[in-house]
């Protein structure tokens, strides 16, 4: 029997092994998914998790529940040898061991691309998974609680001091919708006003959201400084050391609450972990039908797609163009992939990936958004109804689709969900205090009352 290896439970990843289950013939393959989390997390979602307008779990594509007959290996690749037709798992609990395929997908996604700014390590979180997305939230709401019983002044400012760095789709659309939800948990909280929050978005270049044009996104940054937001153009971070922010502008604060969203680096394995070809950016080399290598030099038996995978554009004009790393363009090619493999492997016509843009939508909190496909632009509600319209038909099964629209229409009924969870990520803290008051009162902690 044939072994394909997947390295990656993502987008790609996902929808290569779950369209390789209905296309191979029972018995003409076993196909594998290596990956250190058991779900596919559905990204666009994060920013609504971040306002609790999607629930955690439903952002999160069981792989299990929906991969039936596929093998699922809860781990990490640390290394590719393709001359050896081996790759290298380190599994979450165990040593690390070596395993054998016939057929390889690459699909291992990018990771956050960090710099070396002093406190950045120590202070501020990503938007990449659905745990720093619930973080993110928590420590909002967290931060709420906590300022209402301050008196005005340096403390409480800080708790209400947001600083998001990187004005890409991720950033922004996560910028948006956590200002959303502060402005809602004002009328919670009578202690405070509008003039306490401080929201601030940081971007290197002199624009944000470069997948739109010049005027969209001009709109965009004025609609976020409309609602009280700080967006600093042409700034970078140059410190966040115990939450104080100073930016290249001159300008410092302090901030309770750093998010880190200033794009993606090539994951660590394709980039320095593998013996197949690689471009400048540390992205594999891909060819239009989705095959490792170039038409002069391809590489037998190896496939890649999404986030690190150089693939070609081919409804580009532009020479060399490669597709953007989106969620747009990941379910698509997975899907090709699993075309193209069990084609492959059945003696069929491979087909190259080909596919035009359905445009541009982001959005930027409750009942705001913003649309563009080619020169059509479209604004506020209507973008916004857009975007959930979309994103709740792309999602994957239609259990999640179900989900997601049930909490959607709930909200619609009763308001947003402002019930903060942050001791969930510290869950024996009680245990251990409780225990530990007990011990202190004469150690009597085994004791049991007087009948």
């Amino acid at each position: 029997m044939r072994e394909i290896v997947i390295v990656g439970g993502g987008y790609a990843g996902f929808y290569t092994a779950w369209g390789l289950e209905r296309l191979l013939r029972a018995g003409e393959a076993c196909v594998t998914v290596v990956d250190p989390r058991p779900y596919m997390t559905y990204q666009p979602f994060l920013p609504e998790v971040t306002a609790g307008s999607v629930e955690a779990r439903h952002a999160a594509v069981s792989l299990r529940r929906h991969l039936r007959s596929t093998r699922l290996i809860a781990g990490s690749v640390t290394d590719i040898r393709h001359a050896d037709r081996t790759i290298t798992v380190r599994p979450v609990n165990g040593a690390d061991y070596d395993l054998g395929y016939d057929t390889l997908v690459v699909t291992a996604g990018a990771v956050t691309r960090t710099f070396p700014i002093p406190g950045l390590a120590q202070q501020a979180i990503g938007l990449k998974h659905v745990e720093e997305a619930v973080a993110i939230r928590d420590r909002l709401m967290t931060a709420f609680d906590q300022a209402a019983s301050l008196p005005p002044g340096a403390d409480r400012r800080k708790l209400l001091t947001v600083t998001f760095v990187g004005g890409g789709f991720s950033g922004v659309e996560g910028f948006g919708e956590l200002l959303s939800l502060a402005t809602a948990m004002l009328k919670s909280y009578p202690e405070l006003s509008p003039d306490d929050l401080s929201f601030h978005l940081v971007e290197a270049r002199g624009r944000i959201l470069p997948e739109v044009g010049d005027k969209p996104g001009a709109w965009v940054v004025r609609s976020l400084e409309r609602r009280g937001a700080r967006v600093h153009l042409n700034t970078q971070l140059v410190s966040a050391v115990d939450g104080h922010v100073v930016l290249s502008s001159g300008e410092e604060f302090d901030s309770a609450l750093i998010v880190w969203t200033a794009g993606n680096a090539s994951n660590p394995v394709v980039h320095n972990h593998t013996d197949l070809p690689v471009d400048e950016r540390g992205l594999l080399v891909v060819r239009p039908d989705l095959r490792v290598g170039t038409d002069s030099e391809p590489v037998a038996d190896v496939w890649a797609a999404g986030d690190d995978a150089a693939v070609p554009d081919l409804a580009s004009s532009a020479p060399g163009a490669r597709t953007v790393p989106n969620a747009q363009h990941a379910v698509r090619q997975g899907k090709r992939l699993a075309k193209n493999i069990a084609a492959d492997l059945h003696g069929g016509k491979v087909r190259n990936y080909r596919h035009s843009s359905l445009g541009v939508v982001a959005t930027l909190g409750l009942g705001r958004g913003i649309f563009q496909y080619k020169s059509l632009v479209i604004k506020g509600l209507p973008a916004w109804l857009m975007h959930r319209g979309y994103h709740v038909l792309a999602v994957p099964t239609w259990e999640r689709k179900a989900r997601v629209l049930t909490v959607w229409l709930t909200a619609a009924l009763f308001g947003r969900d402002l019930v903060s969870l942050a001791s969930v990520q510290h869950p024996r803290d009680a245990f251990v205090a409780s225990s530990d008051t007990q011990l202190s009162d004469g150690g009597r902690a085994g004791s049991r009352p007087a009948a």
